[in-house]
């Protein structure tokens, strides 16, 4: 039976691909359609370490794959799996509008300007939809079949 570190790296490894593949595939798509000013994907240095933005997104949604991967058992009975992903959207999209941008210093929610609402939510809840699929077809396919109830996870810790 896999361990837990099993899931946990099943579950940065699908939220750290979700977002260059569901993500990337929105942004694509919207720049197509002249929605948005730039691609999602950017090798613009981030400071202090100066990491590419693309790889710098995908640790940061790789740690909420992280989480997704000790929820999901519960999630997925509660809710389902794709509903269970999109919970995963919404929490990363609420963090980003009411912690990560006033830290910034954008303001909450950088001010809810109308067509950026919009896009935002569409990112994040493509990110949890991925992220979930990715997340499901990784524990089929690479590491067999992962423990489905939380005390199989307490038990495997």
């Amino acid at each position: 039976m896999p361990t837990i570190s099993a899931r946990l790296a099943l579950g940065f490894a699908a939220a750290a691909l979700s977002h260059v593949i569901f993500q990337g595939a929105l942004g694509a798509a919207l720049y197509a359609g002249n929605l948005v000013p730039e691609l999602v994907w950017s090798l613009e240095p981030v400071p202090p370490f100066g990491v590419p933005a693309t790889v710098n997104n995908m640790f940061w949604d790789g740690l909420w794959g992280m989480l997704y991967a000790l929820l999901e058992p519960r999630l997925t009975a509660r809710l389902g799996r794709l509903p269970g992903g999109l919970v995963l959207g919404l929490a990363s999209l609420l963090t980003f509008w009411f912690v990560v941008l006033p830290l910034k210093g954008a303001g909450v929610g950088g001010g809810f300007h109308g067509a950026e609402v919009a896009i935002d939510v569409a990112f994040d809840l493509a990110f949890g939809i991925g992220t979930a699929i990715l997340f499901w077809a990784g524990s089929r396919i690479g590491i067999g079949t992962l423990p489905r109830h939380s005390s199989t996870l307490a038990d495997s810790s």
